[in-house]
């Protein structure tokens, strides 16, 4: 059974190599995609990809566990953690339960880039190989909600 992982927030869609993130664009961390946020985005809902229990939350990142024991990586920009939160709104606490779709975090993505930050989003299945990544329609405009990819490919 593949898992299904939806748009956390807004953007374009880019392949993982192309995160200006060394340890993101090696799939270090695990397959998946970023998203960059539209050049005039100001405040971004970013909603859950998928279903499960909110293993970790940050002001820039979480993660949510499927019930299946898969842990999907949202990670709100690059060296966000920097901002020591500030233009991050949490409208969630670790080990809530969420759906797809459900809010959890709201950012403020022209801060972001007033920092000197990129707002480049990945979302990544954790620890899994980067060549059990399907293909992706790089390029392409997705709304939060929007199918991203569906974890492994064929399944």
């Amino acid at each position: 059974m593949s898992l299904l992982v939806t748009a956390p927030l807004p953007g374009t869609v880019l392949p993982i190599t192309d995160v200006p993130d060394p340890v993101f664009a090696a799939s270090m961390v695990g397959a998946g995609v970023g998203i960059d946020p539209a050049a005039d985005a100001g405040l971004v809902d970013v909603v859950a990809p998928v279903g499960g229990r909110l293993l970790k939350v940050h002001p820039h990142a979480f993660i949510v566990l499927t019930p299946e024991g898969r842990g999907v990586l949202v990670h709100v920009g690059i060296d966000t953690v920097r901002l020591d939160g500030a233009p991050f709104t949490l409208h969630v606490t670790e080990g809530d339960d969420v759906a797809a779709g459900d809010r959890v975090v709201t950012v403020d993505v022209a801060a972001v880039r007033a920092a000197g930050m990129s707002p480049v989003s990945p979302v990544v299945v954790m620890d899994a190989a980067a060549d059990s990544m399907p293909p992706v329609t790089a390029g392409a405009s997705v709304a939060a909600g929007d199918e991203l990819f569906r974890w492994p490919a064929g399944a």
